[in-house]
């Protein structure tokens, strides 16, 4: 299986992109409560699970090379991207608020890493491909090992580092991980050419790495921008 090089890179830059804005996020979840702690808690599982992880995994599709046509099933596709913000959400949330004592780091990170491994195999699952595709168990098991792991130093990183250069270091590793466990997951895909079947009806991939990056940067910068008014909001209240 090949790639295209300028969409390997564009997805680890969204990957990069969205873990440094959840990790401004997070922060702020350990001491909120009430809405406010919803707040922060949503915006965050959406950079994170949204912006950095499903982005980056949608991207990261469209970066292969098929000697044919690929589209991708709607309601999958919509489907994985919410089971990645969901989990991802929890995750932080049970580590951040500590709701599990000494064990809510791991808790947290095993429930947001099954959440990114599930997000992958069902967006795996959206592409409709004229090929009969097989998964290598072993690869797949250690993709989702990965995928836990990666989830269980997220957190920490999220919880213990401070200072932007400090989250940007941060965000960079943790775009490493996000792009390992992804990368893994594809290499234990295997597809062979099936001229009988047919392509259903499905949205295509053509064009859409651009169309979903703009719209994850805007998104993105936005979530920034709500974030600073509520935190100037806050500060103006005490």
């Amino acid at each position: 299986m090949e790639y295209n090089i300028g969409l390997l890179a564009l997805s680890f830059c969204v990957a990069v992109f969205g873990s440094f804005t959840a990790l401004q996020l997070a922060i702020r979840i350990p001491t909120a409560d009430g809405k406010s702690l919803w707040f922060w808690v949503l915006t965050a599982g959406l950079a994170l699970g949204g912006g950095g992880i499903w982005s980056m995994h949608f991207i990261g599709m469209l970066a292969m090379e098929m000697p044919f046509a690929m589209l991708f099933d709607l309601q999958l596709t919509i489907a994985s991207l919410v089971i990645a913000i969901i989990f991802v959400a929890f995750g932080l949330l049970i580590a951040g608020k500590d709701l599990f004592g000494d064990s809510s780091l791991i808790i947290g990170g095993v429930i947001a890493g099954l959440g990114v491994s599930a997000m992958h195999y069902v967006g795996m699952y959206s592409m409709i491909v004229p090929a009969d595709v097989a998964y290598n168990v072993g690869i797949v098991t250690l993709s989702v090992v990965i995928g836990v792991v990666a989830s269980i130093a997220a957190l920490w990183l999220a919880y213990n580092l401070r200072g932007n250069l400090q989250r940007f270091g941060s965000a960079f590793i943790m775009g490493i991980a996000v792009c390992g466990m992804h990368y893994t997951g594809m290499y234990a895909v295997s597809m062979t050419p099936n001229p009988s079947l047919t392509l259903a009806e499905g949205i295509s991939g053509n064009g859409l790495a651009g169309v979903v990056s703009a719209i994850t940067v805007v998104l993105l910068l936005s979530i920034l921008f709500l974030a600073q008014l509520k935190s100037k909001q806050r500060v103006s209240m005490v």
